[in-house]
């Protein structure tokens, strides 16, 4: 199941939790079965990919692990992530879908009518990104892309900046999984930031989506960090675990995300293959010691 179907049935509240574990699994640990992580990096872990469980029971699962985010949980779940202390690292609720964005004019009022609603409320509960998406060419070229989301974006803007949240575009690879996006590649993203020249507009940089449509992860990362306020992980191919089953190396791209000063979020947005909710906690554990450089 994908990203989208996941998303599409969370939001119609089709997506019963089937955790086959109570939440005495996720209970705190002793500190020689949690080492402390190092703090260089900030952990967070997407909402999407563990959907399997209800939202306490994730959030119990991250305290024990030792990290103190999840990421793209709208205002509804807030409150339960309160009542664990945990960040939403990159709220969501305010688009319409993945594939209709700001590309596209016809989208405009809505998308304008629910970011002003989202920023206020993203603000008042201590937050500050919510994720945003260009939505799909369907025909358009990439300027005329371009210039409507410039035009829309703009319209918004305002408001974010007053209020200091951080409206950050996701990188999304049109190979495999979201045909036809346009914001499919850091340089168009890029090229969006830098007509936008606000400090509230950034880019979310999978790097999944991006070795898939581009690769050269490490070096775009190191040339234009200044551009992107967010990321996400995920092992290629396929979109599993990020560890030696895959073709990245973890280690040297959170260290070289770490050399370029970056003190926000990095959110793992794998799918976990295990054979049942245990291995796959013990999945997202392993990612997290991975990636703690």
């Amino acid at each position: 199941m994908n990203r989208r179907k996941v998303l599409k049935q969370i939001a119609a509240g089709a997506l019963a939790s089937t955790a086959a574990y109570p939440l005495t699994l996720f209970a705190a640990t002793t500190p020689e079965e949690n080492p402390m992580l190092k703090q260089n990096i900030n952990h967070s872990v997407c909402r999407w990919t563990y959907s399997f469980l209800s939202v306490d029971e994730l959030c119990a699962a991250v305290k024990k692990i030792g990290f103190h985010a999840i990421d793209l949980v709208g205002p509804k779940d807030w409150p339960i992530l309160k009542n664990y202390d945990l960040f939403s690292s990159m709220c969501n609720g305010a688009e319409i879908s993945l594939t209709k964005g700001w590309n596209n004019k016809d989208y405009h009022d809505t998308l304008i009518r629910n970011y002003t609603e989202h920023i206020d409320l993203v603000a008042k509960a201590g937050y500050k990104n919510l994720i945003c998406f260009s939505g799909n060419r369907d025909g358009m070229d990439d300027e005329t892309g371009l210039k409507n989301c410039v035009e829309g974006l703009k319209k918004i803007l305002s408001l974010a900046e007053k209020y200091r949240v951080i409206i950050q575009m996701e990188l999304l690879n049109s190979k495999i999984d979201h045909k036809d996006q346009m914001c499919d590649r850091s340089s168009w993203g890029i090229q969006l930031c830098k007509r936008l020249s606000s400090e509230n507009f950034k880019l979310l940089y999978d790097i999944y989506h991006m070795q898939i449509d581009e690769g050269d992860v490490i070096r775009t990362i190191k040339s234009n960090h200044q551009y992107f306020g967010h990321y996400h992980t995920g092992g290629v191919p396929g979109r599993h675990e990020i560890d030696e089953s895959q073709e990245l190396y973890y280690p040297a791209i959170m260290k070289a995300i770490l050399e370029t000063g970056f003190t926000d979020y990095v959110a793992q947005e794998f799918i976990p293959t295990g054979k049942d909710n245990k291995d796959k906690i013990a999945s997202l554990k392993k990612a997290v010691r991975i990636s703690d450089v």
